[in-house]
């Protein structure tokens, strides 16, 4: 029978918190450069840290400390990392907001998070919620009150305080997740979460001369991989723009250009970058990618046209901090596979396929993934019903997150991914519960019913929604399109609103009254067959 499979990290420690990784590089290599973009800006760690002080003692002064949660709605510049470091070291947790999306769409990751304050680099927003508070400047005056690290000597010239004591089970960081429900839910991850994930990475391990490249959303969860494991290590954090905002040419010519050594990717992205130049990554010491189904071809190909040193398929949800497992891939262990494994536990994780009873399931067999370890989420924030539901208390005393995720373990160990247990779905990294978008579309008060589905696969990926209009005038299929889209903008980020829709008036069911989604998916399949057969 499977057993729980646990590696455990080579690394003891008792941080002082997520910000305390930071300080003992601004204690022992001040001058090293900790963030940079691509047009030159760049912060020493003294700098980062004399920065974020001033954060944190804006923070402070606006009565902002230890346990408040802070919004920050910044796009990936070194102030956003600079904003992180300072509601850290105020002793507070950060949500960060998907600049991209809706205003309304953050302004409820606002409400529901109840943040006492809202942190930006341009002030100029007006409107109900918590205090708006605008970056310091950068010659925002140094407060000098206590030391980086305790019984550290503190740095000359720079800003040392304030960095207020936290407890490991404090919360750092809320990231926001499509619910099921309609209703985001917040992933309380903890500052020993964090800690536990990026020191003792031996998946992944990073170090000083290593430029990591900042490509994700600032509310993705890779963040957490692309800022704390860079900085932690001593290493640089190079704000790189997203794939999609460059010309392709330009950001494969970038990754050299700026001596970037490790990357994560969403599969889609590697994806489409290989297939447009194989061998892009060619200068890279290690690329990760995840977040979707990957075709093996395509990483064969990856891993044999002028490879990056390593290559790691990362396997996790925000409720496990962001990675949970790995599989390295090469030429030789990909031989003959048809799916990309999921592969092994990262350090201070448990790995446990079980059924539905949670009972151990036997090695081969399908199951639902539970993951543990001290990195799992603490709850999910105010939804206590829903945080019971997934987090529960395995038979040993364990407590472990109910991912959701059929797999199974193959004889080397090594976990395959089968599906989902519900209606989940991830789109170029991110991930959509098909409910949530069904509900806004329903909401828009355009269609009495609404069926939402995923098609494809990589960037051939797309939302598809199947509606059945209110209105007889909206039947026509180029009228209540572009009117859901239009109205759906205002609500959800864009990467949840379908890109195809099939007006219909009636949707197929099943003997049992439910929606039959197969058949369903089935009419898109005899459409593209009768357009080519035209």
């Amino acid at each position: 029978m499977s057993e729980p499979w646990h590696v455990p990290s080579r690394t003891a420690r008792t941080g002082p918190g997520v910000h305390g990784l930071v300080a003992r590089h601004v204690t022992a290599t001040p001058a090293a450069c900790a963030v940079r973009d691509t047009v030159g800006r760049e912060l020493t760690y003294a700098q980062l840290w004399e920065r974020s002080g001033a954060v944190a003692a804006h923070l402070e002064s606006s009565g902002i400390g230890r346990g408040a949660r802070v919004a920050v709605r910044m796009e990936r510049t070194p102030e956003l990392v600079v904003a992180l470091l300072g509601v850290l070291r105020a002793g507070a947790a950060y949500v960060p907001l998907d600049p991209y999306a809706p205003r309304e769409r953050q302004d409820s990751v606002v409400r529901d998070s109840r943040a006492e304050a809202l942190l930006v680099t341009d002030p100029g927003r007006a409107g109900d919620g918590p205090p708006v508070l605008a970056m310091p400047g950068p010659d925002a005056d140094p407060v000098l009150d206590a030391d980086p690290v305790p019984g550290a000597d503190p740095v000359p010239g720079a800003t040392t305080a304030p960095a207020r004591a936290v407890a490991p089970e404090d919360t750092a960081f809320i990231g926001y997740t499509s619910g099921s429900t309609g209703r985001p839910k917040g992933v309380m991850l903890s500052h020993l979460a964090i800690e536990r994930f990026v020191t003792g990475a031996a998946y992944c391990e990073v170090g000083p001369g290593d430029r990591v490249a900042q490509v994700a959303n600032p509310s993705f969860d890779p963040v957490t991989f692309e800022v704390w494991n860079t900085l932690a290590a001593g290493a640089t954090v190079v704000m790189m723009p997203a794939v999609a905002e460059t010309p392709l040419d330009q950001w494969i010519a970038s990754l050299a250009a700026h001596r970037i050594t490790v990357v994560f990717l969403t599969t889609a992205l590697v994806d489409m970058v290989h297939r447009a130049a194989p061998g892009a990554f060619a200068t890279l010491r290690v690329l990760l990618f995840g977040g979707e189904t990957a075709d093996p071809e395509m990483v064969r190909g990856l891993c044999t046209v002028r490879p990056p040193e390593r290559v790691l398929h990362v396997y996790g949800p925000t409720e496990a901090t962001t990675f949970a497992s790995f599989f390295p891939c090469t030429a030789e262990n990909l031989a003959g596979l048809d799916r990309i494994p999921i592969g092994f536990p990262l350090q201070d994780t448990t790995l446990r396929v079980v059924g539905p009873d949670l009972d151990a399931v036997p090695d081969g067999e399908s199951g639902e993934l539970c993951i543990g370890g001290p990195r799992i989420a603490t709850a999910y924030l105010g939804q206590p019903g829903l945080t019971a539901e997934r987090f529960v208390v395995m038979p040993d005393g364990e407590r472990v997150y109910r991912s959701g995720d059929l797999v199974r373990r193959r004889g080397d160990g090594a976990l395959e991914f089968l599906g989902r247990k519900d209606r989940q779905v991830k789109l170029r990294g991110f991930r959509i519960e098909l409910e949530e978008v069904e509900r806004a579309v329903v909401a828009t008060g355009l269609v009495t019913a609404a069926v939402v589905e995923k098609t494809g696969e990589g960037m051939a990926a797309a939302l598809v929604g199947f509606v059945m209009p209110k209105s007889p005038t909206d039947t026509r299929a180029d009228v209540l399109p572009r009117l859901l889209s239009r109205a759906l903008a205002d609500t959800l980020p864009g990467y949840m609103v379908p890109r195809r829709w099939h007006v219909a008036d009636a949707l197929p069911v099943t003997r049992n009254g439910k929606v039959d989604r197969p058949a369903l998916l089935a009419r898109l399949t005899d459409n593209a067959r009768a357009a080519a057969g035209s």
